[in-house]
């Protein structure tokens, strides 16, 4: 791998996670980084899975406190989402990358309409009279289908989860916000498992990325203060389209 590769990661990783940091979006800006140095897109995939679980993790922190109170009433998402992350990780495996290759431009024009819509599919304040516990059966189903794509792709994965908590579950944003990021932990670790046993993981492209990720994900509170955020996501929606029509043409 040359310098400039190196480099190119670097601030790949960077971006990525500052972008995460001020509207979310930056699984595009990696796995169109390692795409574009020529990593094959089921590994390209995978290493952006790896690169990000540090952001997972650090965004969970914030909500230890809320966390404590309801771990019990998402014990079953969670364990929804172990399945869901395994089935959708391992059949990304299952495929090979021709075919990962021709479904790619599909997923990140999903994953960009569904960035797109972000805003539009905010939830907003319920009263908080019914409990985790009383979803039934909608709540499950929606996160096993939502595991399954983010064990398979990932990209707009958040948003998606925090659509169909708003739709199933009580509370404020930040409830929400707070189940959705223990979810998140629950589908990256899974999937990651999966991936590194079997093999995919570019390793060279992971440690390139990782220096930038914490650096960028360190300077998104500067940048969010200075940069509107409609300018990142109008950058992200970009970014989104131009790898659609990236797979599009390799096809």
């Amino acid at each position: 791998m040359s310098l400039l590769t190196i480099l190119l990661l670097f601030l790949a990783g960077f971006a990525a996670a500052a972008i995460n940091a001020v509207a979310g979006g930056g699984t595009f800006i990696s796995f169109g980084a390692l795409s574009l140095i020529g990593v094959p897109p089921i590994s390209a995939n995978a290493t952006s899975s790896i690169v990000h679980l540090p952001g997972y993790f650090t965004s969970t922190l914030p909500y230890l406190k809320d966390i404590r109170t309801i771990w019990r009433g998402i014990a079953v998402l969670a364990a929804v989402s172990i399945v869901g992350s395994l089935c959708g990780a391992m059949l990304l495996l299952w495929l090979n990358n021709a075919q990962f290759a021709a479904a790619v431009p599909w997923l990140l024009l999903g994953a960009t309409a569904l960035f797109a819509a972000g805003p539009l599919l905010k939830p907003t304040p319920r009263e908080a009279g019914s409990r985790s516990e009383k979803r039934g059966v909608a709540a499950p189903l929606m996160q096993f289908v939502t595991s399954i794509y983010g064990g398979f792709f990932g990209a707009g994965m958040g948003i998606m989860m925090l659509a169909t908590l708003g739709l199933t579950d009580s509370g404020d944003y930040h409830r929400l916000n707070a189940i959705k990021n223990v979810l998140a932990n629950v589908i990256a670790v899974v999937a990651i498992v999966v991936f590194v046993s079997g093999g995919v993981v570019n390793w060279p492209g992971a440690l390139a990325m990782v220096p930038g990720v914490a650096l960028g994900g360190y300077s998104g509170v500067w940048i969010a203060k200075r940069v509107p955020q409609i300018a990142v996501r109008s950058f992200v929606i970009a970014v989104g389209l131009f790898l659609a029509g990236y797979y599009f043409a390799k096809g």
